[in-house]
């Protein structure tokens, strides 16, 4: 399989156009298309046809019983993959839809057993991104969209990381830029007065509690469960896994800095690659190395 590279250009109308006339048409020929989301690239197929949703499975090399998210361009089009859609769930989404957000409700009887991961419940969202949304608008169904990586990977932000991953294994690529966090979206299971998070995400638990007063962590999520059915994408496999072995250093700061300091000269190979916050620039022994800085601890956007 030959997988196209398209530039997407939202400047130039007719070729955004042409670009999404034909990334939709190859999504209505059951094929698989990676888009842009404000999370990460999401890699696409017809969501209520389970042959097309096999296809992402088979390319990602996904565990068929990991359910996936639907990502949807409406909000009223919940009612039609989902059961029973509670209040409480309608406030959530007039707070945070278009958003990085994933709402998981009783599913319709529409929703095949591939997308859900043979669960008898949907995982919904709606994303904050011009692309994503007018691809799904266009093609008249909702899509079924995991990150475009290799299953296990660190999900793909630009989409060159897409390119890397899946190259021969997908029909088309839409290059729309960097997404914006470079996260997965929050995942929560919503009741009529309860909000149980099963995957942490932009939207914190502090944002929730603003709807609601009853916002609790899962228990598997919080055991560190891998036995138990994943009710949501990213509670039971390996995720995010990059190649390389991470140290984390947290605590106080001038600690912190002489720690990292004293493995960088030791590092006889160069091998090490120093990634911190910007409350580590003062540090002037840092000038002679190699570093990324993330910018302010206390700013969440910068940092993703």
């Amino acid at each position: 399989m030959n997988t196209i590279l398209q530039k997407i250009n939202q400047i130039n109308q007719i070729d955004y156009l042409v670009a999404l006339k034909e990334a939709t048409n190859i999504l209505k020929n059951n094929g698989l298309v990676a888009f842009p989301t404000e999370t990460v690239y999401g890699l696409g197929a017809n969501a209520l046809k389970n042959e097309c949703v096999e296809k992402i499975y088979i390319a990602k090399g996904r565990p068929s019983d990991n359910p996936l998210i639907v990502h949807i361009s409406d909000m009223n089009d919940i009612y039609k993959l989902a059961k029973n859609v509670p209040n409480l769930a309608i406030n959530i989404m007039k707070k945070f839809w278009p958003g990085a957000l994933t709402i998981i409700l009783p599913k319709n009887e529409i929703i095949p057993e591939k997308t859900s991961g043979g669960l008898n419940t949907v995982a919904i969202r709606m994303p904050n991104n011009k692309i994503a949304l007018d691809l799904i608008s266009n093609c008249g169904f909702p899509i079924a969209a995991p990150s475009a990586n290799i299953s296990g990977k660190p999900s793909p932000t630009s989409a060159n990381h897409v390119f890397k991953d899946l190259n021969g294994k997908i029909d088309m690529i839409l290059d729309g830029g960097c997404c914006d966090f470079g996260i997965e979206s929050t995942v929560i299971e919503v009741f009529e007065n309860e909000i149980i998070i099963l995957r942490p995400g932009s939207i914190t638990k502090e944002m929730l509690e603003n709807v609601c007063e009853n916002v609790f962590i899962d228990k598997a999520l919080l055991n560190n469960d891998l036995i138990s059915i994943p009710k949501s994408p990213g509670m039971k496999y390996k995720h995010y896994a990059p190649k390389a072995n991470i140290t984390i250093f947290k605590g106080n700061t001038d600690i912190v800095a002489k720690k990292i300091l004293e493995l960088l000269k030791n590092d006889k190979n160069e091998s090490i690659a120093i990634i911190f916050f910007e409350m580590l620039k003062n540090y002037p022994e840092f000038n002679n190395f190699k570093f990324i800085n993330i910018g302010s601890i206390k700013n969440n956007t910068e940092i993703l």
